[in-house]
């Protein structure tokens, strides 16, 4: 079977679905964490946000962000913002599969979304909103070679990782940290089978239920 079948079927079974229908209703976002096959290698696309932004100025994601109110879904949210930042048509994802929700520090729920995309794809990124678009080796997310972990402020999820990652086409460094690490180690532990190296504080054949517990204890307080 072709990497990419492999993968997709792998990601299949980790899809949500409604199995967290139960939350309480909090403000939504979506990250698009595109996939593809590079030199026969999984990769995925990350962007540097512009320094221009009012939150989260030059730091690496996925891109994403807020649902809009005429979004249907956590799907439509993230394949909409993917085209407004790097000019991603959605007609060109395959989208694979939504992965459990986390909070973020501003309180909102966001979904990574996971989805294929062609290693022709070219992004023109929109300047007021994305500095840069890289592409990463997914068992980059897996290897503790450049991954560094300290424990999060007390209440925080666990420890914080941190990845630093020289591009090999710009030689440019990034600095990938936070949610979008934990996104990143998720996908890569999921796709791949893999274990990663260091401690995650999660089972990678069964993550759901971790998050899940996480995302209860949050809720339940509000």
């Amino acid at each position: 079977m072709h990497i990419k079948e492999k993968t997709i079927a792998i990601l299949k079974q980790f899809d949500i679905g409604n199995k967290l229908a139960s939350l309480p209703v909090l403000p939504k976002a979506s990250v698009l964490i595109p996939l593809m096959v590079k030199n026969g290698e999984l990769c995925t696309l990350m962007t540097l946000r512009s320094m221009e932004l009012r939150t989260s100025a030059g730091e690496v994601c996925f891109p994403g962000g807020k649902r809009d109110p005429g979004d249907r879904d956590d799907v439509d949210t993230a394949l909409r913002e993917a085209e407004e930042e790097i000019g991603l048509p959605p007609a060109d994802v395959q989208v694979v599969c939504r992965l459990v929700p986390i909070i973020n520090k501003s309180g909102l729920l966001v979904t990574p979304v996971v989805g294929f995309i062609d290693e022709s794809f070219r992004p023109s990124p929109n300047p007021a909103e994305v500095s840069a678009v890289f592409t990463v080796p997914l068992d980059f997310f897996t290897s503790d070679k450049d991954h560094y972990a300290t424990h999060g402020a007390a209440g925080k999820m666990g420890l914080l990782h941190s990845f630093y990652f020289v591009d090999p086409d710009s030689g440019s460094q990034y600095h990938i940290w936070g949610l979008t690490a934990i996104f990143a180690i998720l996908v890569a532990a999921l796709a791949l089978r893999r274990t990663p190296e260091f401690d995650v504080g999660f089972d990678p054949e069964d993550p759901l239920s971790f998050f899940q517990r996480i995302l209860h204890r949050k809720t339940s307080k509000l």
